[in-house]
């Protein structure tokens, strides 16, 4: 058994977010298990940039309101206590409304690499100020 007393808070960093976001890395992705989990605080306004995992992502909302969007254009709603299943391969992006902080758990299996993650571009404003006005 191994009793963890201190996962530091580091700021997400700038070139896979936009805003301000910060981060606690609970388990890094290691052999055999690969599993990841972050708890992820999103300032009101922050987000992920658009992105995939390998093996899909669970995120569960611990506190605030927030979004996650895919490229078909799909955007849900997410508030403390749900959970929300991200599909392997599937390109998306999460986080805060403009009005309201959000932070949540992101639960991965990594892959042989890391945690299985490919990162992309910017979620672009206006694509943000949509997903804002049909579901904050």
């Amino acid at each position: 058994m191994e009793h963890v007393t201190d996962t530091p808070t580091t700021k997400a960093p700038a070139e896979r977010f936009t805003g301000d976001v910060y981060l606690n890395l609970i388990e890094a992705p290691a052999e055999p298990a690969r599993l990841a989990v972050g708890l992820v605080r999103f300032t009101p306004g922050a987000r992920t940039h658009w992105h995939s995992h390998a093996n899909g992502q669970l995120l569960y909302v611990t506190d605030g309101v927030g979004l996650v969007g895919t490229r078909d254009g799909q955007v849900t709603r997410i508030t403390a206590g749900e959970t929300l299943k991200c599909p392997a391969g599937e390109e998306h992006w999460h986080g805060a409304t403009d009005t309201n902080l959000m932070a949540h758990l992101a639960i991965v299996v990594g892959d042989p690499n890391g945690d299985g993650t490919t990162w992309l571009e910017p979620v672009a404003d206006e694509q943000y100020a949509e997903a804002l006005a049909t579901h904050a």
